[in-house]
């Protein structure tokens, strides 16, 4: 008897297809996704263990505030410089070659971190760091645009980026710890052991990158055939949730002015969230918390908290099939955070509401936004388009930082500084709402 003549409706066929592609995503998913987290792990931790170094480097070295800012906005700089060829080589040579390449060199700059001792050997550190590290993020959102269809990368992209949540929840105590209990080991510092614990970790993994990825389905040894051909099935039929650019090449991204404006929108994202990723633990020390180890910890609550957020509202998103209002929605509750600290005027237990609001926020608000954009961008652009908006985007952690902290120092008040990042949060949810439509097949209420 035949399989239709058993199940009339057809209902159970479809049922056991869906539950055949659910496990083979299962199995790529435990594959890839927690190795990926651990590496942006590390590289986010080596990218913002400054702002609980200098807490401790102020005592030893004589540099100022200015110092600082300029040397966490200048590792952007390098960044923006190099993101778009390390992506555009990414296409041709994969991932395996791409990540051992960009690990193993900002693992070793992240340790020399430890050595500086002038501005100047500050300043190029960092410089460094992001020349090398450049194509890390971009490469990965790109990776997974080979391996996921647009109704399943809303939720991996935010469980990838839950790293930087769950790094800056480990940065906290780690850091806090590291230089609290090993100043003056070894007749070093507890900032520079800092940098050494933090900093190795990145070119080992990128020597298990090499040994341990694959650069798409089809060279997965792990999959069967038919688990290969379910995978490219699913990327092949492909239906996205944005209204998609039809570039056929590089000269046509770079000619759309959508582009540049998911650029702008990213701009005012990064710069407005890195503002608050450097000057947090600042920050948790102006409302009376003067232990390093309880500073950490402070630091980790809206961390904590937005690694579920972020995970739900992905799901969410995929589930609806919708992106840009859940990521209006995400820059609104970040810029309602920073109300609520401006407007607490140093109260701990309000302050650090605000806080995790915020947090919550900016969190789950990067995940929507590649979401967005990889659904935005044709095959034949993701490489460069995926590497253009976000290099251009990466200017704003250098500009934020530095804008912001002269505005304190020239109003001798941080609520005009966290009045810009408020308004930066708003701009930036406005700016892709206007600039990216819904697909007619899934289209939402404007």
């Amino acid at each position: 008897m035949s399989t239709r003549a058993l199940d009339p409706t057809g209902k159970g066929v479809a049922s056991r297809a869906g539950d055949a592609v659910e496990a083979v995503y299962a199995k790529v998913n435990w594959r890839i996704v927690p190795f990926l987290m651990l590496c942006y792990a590390v590289a986010f931790l080596d990218r913002i263990n400054i702002g609980y170094a200098q807490l401790q480097m102020k005592q030893t070295l004589t540099f100022s505030d200015a110092t600082y800012g300029f040397g966490a906005g200048i590792f952007f700089i390098g960044y923006f410089l190099f993101e778009v060829p390390s992506n555009l080589l990414l296409a041709k040579i994969g991932a395996r070659k791409t990540l051992l390449r960009i690990m193993l060199i900002w693992g070793i700059v992240a340790t020399a971190m430890a050595f500086v001792e002038t501005p100047m050997q500050f300043y190029v550190a960092r410089f460094l760091l992001g020349v090398f590290e450049a194509g890390f993020f971009p490469g990965i959102i790109l990776y997974f645009t080979y391996w996921y269809p647009s109704a399943r990368r809303g939720q991996m992209i935010a469980l990838f980026m839950t790293a930087t949540a769950i790094s800056s929840v480990v940065a906290g105590p780690l850091c806090g710890a590291i230089m609290k209990y090993a100043n003056g080991a070894g007749g070093l510092h507890g900032w520079q052991w800092l940098f050494i614990v933090e900093g190795l970790p990145a070119a080992v993994l990128g020597i298990v990158a090499y040994l341990y990825l694959q650069d798409k389905p089809e060279d997965a040894k792990w999959l069967s055939q038919d688990e290969k051909k379910t995978l490219r099935w699913q990327l092949d039929h492909d239906e996205k949730d944005v209204e998609s650019a039809s570039h056929t090449g590089l000269g046509q991204l770079f000619a759309d002015p959508k582009v540049y404006a998911l650029a702008l929108a990213y701009f005012l994202l990064l710069g407005a969230t890195y503002t608050m990723v450097f000057w947090i633990p600042s920050l948790i020390k102006s409302w009376g918390v003067a232990d390093l180890l309880m500073v950490g910890l402070c630091a980790a609550v809206p961390q904590l908290c937005g690694i579920f957020a972020t995970v739900w509202i992905g799901r969410h998103s995929d589930k609806h099939r919708e992106r840009r209002w859940h990521y209006m929605a995400c820059v609104a509750a970040a810029a309602a955070g920073m109300g609520i600290i401006a407007l607490s005027q140093g109260n701990l237990a309000a302050s650090m509401a605000g806080l995790t609001l915020a947090g919550i926020g900016w969190i789950a608000a990067t995940p929507l936004f590649f979401t967005t954009t990889t659904e935005y961008l044709s095959k034949a652009s993701a490489a460069g388009g995926i590497a253009l908006i976000s290099s251009l985007g990466n200017l704003g952690p250098a500009a934020g930082p530095s804008v912001t902290g002269w505005l304190s120092a020239r109003t001798g008040s941080p609520v005009y500084s966290m009045l810009l990042v408020i308004a930066f949060y708003a701009l930036s949810g406005i700016i892709l709402l206007l600039c990216v439509r819904p697909a007619k097949t899934h289209a939402q209420p404007a």
